[in-house]
């Protein structure tokens, strides 16, 4: 009988497979392995802000996986999406599609939120109230 697993479960090892799946790294290199066997350098260039670092240790924890696999091909080593690699594919791309389309909406409310929490934080400030004061 095999285990009832439960991310909600601070135990449940499905937990750290769904913090892996999570990761905005995680969900960059899927999205581009999607497209295709890459190399580290191509990967590197492709996800703009990630430090090599990053890359390397977030490859070796999908591999660890079994997400990706590293292979060699022409003489270089290159990084593809095993079966099930390729399982969160699709809810990825989602998010991405998601992400892409709502993002003036989001960064309307940020700007909005921020103002009402700067005028709360000035009439606080005015008024000599030192309990809502916040560190920036």
């Amino acid at each position: 009988m095999s285990p009832k697993w439960n991310v909600f479960s601070a135990t449940c090892p499905s937990r750290t497979s769904l913090a892996q799946i999570a990761n905005k790294w995680t969900a960059m290199i899927v999205i581009t392995l999607s497209q295709g066997p890459k190399r580290f350098s191509e990967l590197h260039r492709t996800i703009e802000g990630i430090s090599k670092k990053v890359l390397v240790d977030t490859l070796r924890s999908l591999e660890r996986d079994g997400m990706l696999e590293r292979a060699e091909r022409d003489g270089h080593r290159v990084y593809a999406l095993t079966p099930l690699g390729t399982s969160p594919e699709a809810p990825l791309l989602a998010l991405q599609v998601w992400a892409e389309a709502h993002i003036e909406e989001v960064l309307v409310s940020r700007d909005a939120f921020d103002e009402r929490t700067d005028d709360v934080l000035a009439a606080a400030d005015s008024s000599g109230d030192q309990s809502s004061r916040r560190m920036r």
